[in-house]
């Protein structure tokens, strides 16, 4: 038995003799969820520019979470998260209004743990939802800048809904320094720098970024569903503090 063995075997014992339970704690297998034979075409496809296994390490969705996904649109990221908290988990996917694509999606299996949310932005959750451990806001942060949404207010409500030391994690399309929140409309796209003041203005510590979708490459000029090659977009994990 070498020391790390032997250190965990130790400390089982010791748990153990103290009464306590121990059960193993195993990594989460995104490749695997990714993997699932009864996922869609049309998901697999996504998953070309979404890089979800990437995406849910970063997120780190665990077995039994609760998780908000905010802008759930068609319900893609909705569905990761349904698949990666499991059955003992539970999702609330948000989104004004829902997309028949959605409603068609929560009819199916793999959302019998999502809670449907047909709520605004600023006000995306009942009062008595507390406690989450985490919150997804994927690609649609820019669109709440051309809508009728109180970003300030949207984001207090995502804090508070937060538990203690629960983590929000953002990615949207980067658009220029200096373009702040000026070209979501037409570009659809937010100024990295713009969207962390805004979200740290609620509250939250910035804790993390990633730069898997990131493309130096893209001039970040037009529009995001015109550009014609892969758009330059952030990642990044925001925490409330304990």
């Amino acid at each position: 038995m070498n020391f790390t063995n032997f250190a965990a075997h130790f400390c089982a014992v010791a748990l153990l003799a103290a009464g306590a339970v121990v059960s193993p704690v195993a990594a989460q297998d995104y490749s695997a969820l990714i993997a699932a034979p009864d996922r869609s075409d049309a998901d697999r496809t996504n998953d070309k520019r979404r890089d979800p296994v990437r995406l849910l390490e970063f997120s780190g969705p665990k077995t039994g979470w609760r998780v908000l996904d905010m802008g759930a649109g068609g319900g893609y990221s909705t569905e990761l998260m349904a698949r990666a908290v499991g059955p003992t988990g539970k999702v609330w996917g948000q989104h004004t209004p829902l997309s028949d694509r959605f409603k068609a999606r929560a009819a199916t299996p793999p959302m019998a743990n999502v809670i449907v949310l047909d709520r605004p932005f600023d006000d995306p959750v009942p009062a008595d939802l507390r406690n989450l451990d985490l919150i997804t806001f994927f690609f649609v942060y820019h669109d709440t800048t051309f809508m009728q949404v109180d970003r300030a207010k949207m984001n207090k409500a995502m804090f508070d809904a937060l538990k203690p030391g629960g983590f929000l994690v953002i990615a949207d399309h980067s658009a220029k320094p200096g373009e702040g929140a000026t070209v979501g409309k037409s570009l659809h796209r937010i100024e990295e720098d713009t969207l962390k003041q805004e979200v740290l203005a609620a509250g939250f510590r910035l804790v993390g970024s990633a730069d898997f979708l990131r493309n130096p490459d893209d001039p970040r000029t037009v529009s995001v569903h015109r550009s014609g090659i892969r758009n330059d977009e952030f990642v990044l994990k925001f925490q409330k503090p304990m």
